[in-house]
């Protein structure tokens, strides 16, 4: 093996730097961050990439060029070939598959443990030496446009979701899809994905996940061996993009072919920058669940169960992302009720919380459902990979975890009220409804295949 003959010295070389502590990290001289997370509970590894770009770093006419990216990442370089490195994987009896987000780009392979030499090499290979082949990109960039008609043109909440964004935000990058434009997807090039690749795809801005059956020692051995040769780069400046604030209410209208019509509200809400010292966006976890963390939670027992004004009701909220935050509240009103019935209806049980806060008791069990999910993460690697890497995404370290559950479980039901009085306002509101029309005869025929990726 290449690595062997760098085991004495690294031994000697990583033991003062590494931070004693499971998980373990240690970073190259590349700037390359290798996190492990020892679990020896099954003979497997999960090996994760992440780049810390995803849509938010893209510019006006190359929406959707991160994940366009993330698709060629599996068209081969000179020692992979096309489709090459998912064959490899499962033969090596495991799966992988990638997804680009907002905030980051991301790829992973679950292996049985005796694999993960393999899959390192496979990763540093394409870290840097991708072909983008022009009749590979022409190929994909279709698969990429059908993706996008099935997923969000056939899908009408999908479409709700990206024109709510388009309007919510003016001069975030949040206001264009990950999936991109189809204009901006009708005239992409294998140049702009190579420009792409060749900002962002550079081992300093990166860092590599792995959480398993292995010793933290062996990898970071095997991550010197592969992906220590990789030279840095300077990366793209990358300048505050701040939303201004809103300055009053905002409304769309999406007809779409549909069963039922949408309510989407969304209000602007900020998200955690300090772990230690941010109070808010814990209030906002909890008033989520609240709201809808369960059957017996306020929207479904009381908007569907007892007032039956709606089919379904839900809220939702994300605390960590590198841009703004916002807090979802959506729903379908029952048959024979209106949007604006539902709209009345979701804005009387957020004045409920406003003028007489939550009780003793739903806060108790919003905050036990909210622990339970983050302690039900430990059971599996790869939840526990995915938690450290989007954790890293957004800038907080996965060595807050502890405290971000601690936190959470420090809300109070003050809290919870003053975070719905400041963020839940008519200011800060974009009100979304999907106008159901009528549904087509026949499917629209598909043009290619489904995407994997």
């Amino acid at each position: 093996m290449r690595c062997t003959r760098l085991i004495p010295l690294l031994s000697l070389l990583l033991a003062p730097l590494l931070v004693q502590a499971n998980p373990f990290e240690y970073q190259l001289a590349n700037g390359l961050r290798v996190i492990v997370k020892e679990d020896r509970r099954a003979p497997t590894a999960v090996h994760m990439v992440w780049y810390r770009v995803g849509s938010i770093d893209e510019k006006n006419g190359l929406t959707g060029v991160a994940h366009l990216l993330e698709h060629m990442m599996f068209k081969g370089t000179p020692n992979v070939g096309p489709g090459e490195f998912n064959r490899r994987v499962a033969a090596a009896g495991g799966r992988d598959n990638a997804f680009t987000n907002r905030d980051y780009t991301a790829y992973f392979q679950q292996t049985p443990k005796e694999q993960l030499e393999e899959m390192m090499r496979l990763e540093a290979d394409r870290m840097r030496h991708l072909s983008l082949d022009p009749k590979e990109f022409a190929q994909e960039i279709k698969v990429v446009m059908e993706e996008r008609r099935m997923r969000t043109d056939d899908q009408p909440q999908a479409l709700l979701f990206e024109q709510m964004n388009a309007v919510a935000f003016q001069a975030h990058p949040y206001r264009a899809p990950v999936i991109g434009w189809m204009n901006d997807l009708e005239n992409m090039t294998a140049e702009d994905a190579r420009d792409w690749y060749d900002r962002w795809y550079v081992p300093n801005n990166a860092y590599v996940v792995v959480v398993g059956d292995v010793d933290h020692d062996a990898v970071f051995r095997l991550a010197e061996a592969y992906y220590g040769p990789l030279a840095p780069r300077a990366l793209p400046v990358r300048k505050p993009q701040e939303e201004p604030a809103q300055l009053g209410m905002r409304r769309l209208l999406v007809k779409a072919p549909a069963e039922l019509p949408v309510v989407l509200m969304a209000y602007k809400a900020p998200v955690i920058r300090d772990v230690a010292n941010d109070v808010d966006p814990y209030a906002l976890e909890m008033l989520s669940a609240i709201l809808d963390g369960h059957e017996g939670a306020r929207f479904p027992k009381r908007l569907v169960k007892e007032q039956r004004i709606a089919v379904n009701a839900g809220a939702g909220y994300d605390s960590t992302s590198r841009g703004p935050g916002m807090f979802f509240v959506q729903g379908s009103p029952s048959a024979g009720r209106t949007p604006a019935e539902l709209e009345a209806a979701f804005r009387a049980e957020i004045v409920r919380i406003q003028q007489h806060g939550v009780d003793a008791d739903e806060l108790a069990r919003a905050r036990a459902q909210l622990i339970a999910g983050e302690i039900y993460k430990l059971d599996s690697m790869f939840a526990q990979a995915m938690e450290i890497g989007q954790l890293e995404s957004v800038g907080i370290s996965y060595r807050d975890n502890t405290r971000l559950i601690d936190k959470l479980k420090a809300v109070t039901a003050a809290d919870v009220q003053t975070a719905a009085r400041r963020y839940l306002n008519d200011d800060a509101l974009t009100v979304g409804v999907l106008d159901p029309q009528p549904l087509p005869s026949a499917p629209r025929p598909r043009s290619g295949p489904a995407p994997r990726h």
